[in-house]
């Protein structure tokens, strides 16, 4: 059983990676325009940079990789810094961010987590302060265990859990009123467990989720499946459900919880938002880049390797969703008892 605290974070403090001494110029991104009177973009925008607000090898981190890898190789950015600012469920970085007013070189890789950190970190920033650029992908949650768990499948599991759910521990890579948090508290209810009674622990991003997995620390794990695909592929954890409607093409033979006699589904997602009152064409540059990014064949083909769903919806369709989901984290925290 972990030393840790039930819903207590863990924080991971003054990691990063790509910059190690960060310098944010206030000035704003650019890209290189044609001789048109329209000022399209040529070329290459430059000095942008994405901020990870977790730890390193979590879904956050893999996402903002993914991004600047494919604009760089496809030629729509150049030298794009990713770095990781961990803490606080996200709310570290949210906080930076904000405090970046009118950087529009800076964006964040963000998603749900983030939404509901801001609610249970009692953050002072919130997503209402930031400027929504892009939906980038959805993905299914799953629930991992080790190789060696005495859980062969999801209702092995979940009769243990009802015995006694405190005495099962699950561990997510969000604090409380993140998604890997959400997520087996929404499992629990619809098992008939209560879930004020649920033992969650909480790491700071998939990074450090994992070796809590390998090592038993916790009962099942709870998070996206693009997070454990290596592993699961050397056969060091194995995924007894996923939240999906329908099985995954990465994992054709694990069961949906569907399947698995449990009337759930849910699905995460991660996006772009960038520091507020940046200017218009700054934010245009961010779309623009975004949008050939989802463009492109290379992103189609990372889309297809890690599971992820396209999702992409920038400026302020993303901004309504937000909106919404804002609404939503808030009421089931409520439900909960995390909020007031």
């Amino acid at each position: 059983m972990s030393t840790r605290t039930p819903a207590r974070r863990s924080v991971l403090l003054g990691i990063t990676v790509g910059v190690t001494a960060l310098a944010l110029s206030a000035c704003g991104a650019t890209a290189k325009k044609d001789s048109s009177s329209t000022g399209a973009a040529a070329g290459p925008a430059s000095g942008l940079q994405i901020m990870v607000p977790n730890s390193p090898g979590g879904g956050y981190d893999t996402t903002a990789r993914t991004v600047a890898q494919v604009m760089e190789n496809q030629k729509i950015a150049s030298s794009i810094q990713v770095f990781n600012l961990p803490g606080a469920g996200g709310t570290v970085g949210l906080q930076r961010v904000v405090n970046e007013k009118g950087n529009g070189k800076l964006a964040m890789q963000m998603g749900l987590g983030v939404v509901g950190a801001a609610y249970t970190q009692k953050s002072q920033a919130t997503l209402a302060d930031t400027t929504p650029i892009a939906k980038l992908i959805e993905e299914a949650g799953a629930i991992v265990v080790s190789k060696d768990s005495p859980y062969q499948d999801l209702q092995s599991l979940v009769a243990a859990w009802k015995k006694d759910p405190s005495k099962i521990n699950v561990g997510g890579g969000s604090s409380p009123g993140g998604p890997d948090h959400l997520l087996p508290m929404q499992l629990a209810k619809a098992a008939g467990i209560d879930p004020t009674k649920v033992s969650y622990i909480s790491y700071d991003g998939g990074g450090e989720l994992l070796p809590a997995v390998l090592g038993n620390k916790i009962a099942f794990g709870a998070s996206g499946f693009g997070e454990f695909l290596e592993q699961v592929k050397s056969g060091s954890v194995r995924v007894l459900a996923v939240t999906s409607d329908k099985r995954i093409d990465a994992l054709p033979d694990v069961p949906t919880v569907k399947e698995s006699g449990i009337d759930f589904t849910f699905t995460n997602w991660r996006g772009v938002v960038a520091p507020p009152e940046i200017s218009a064409a700054d934010r245009q540059v961010w779309v623009d880049a975004l949008t050939k990014m989802h463009d492109s064949e290379a992103w189609k083909s990372e889309l297809s390797k890690r599971g992820w769903t396209d999702a992409f919806e920038t400026g302020d369709e993303f901004g309504t969703f937000l909106k919404a989901q804002d609404q939503d984290v808030a009421d089931i925290l409520k439900g909960l008892g995390l909020t007031s």
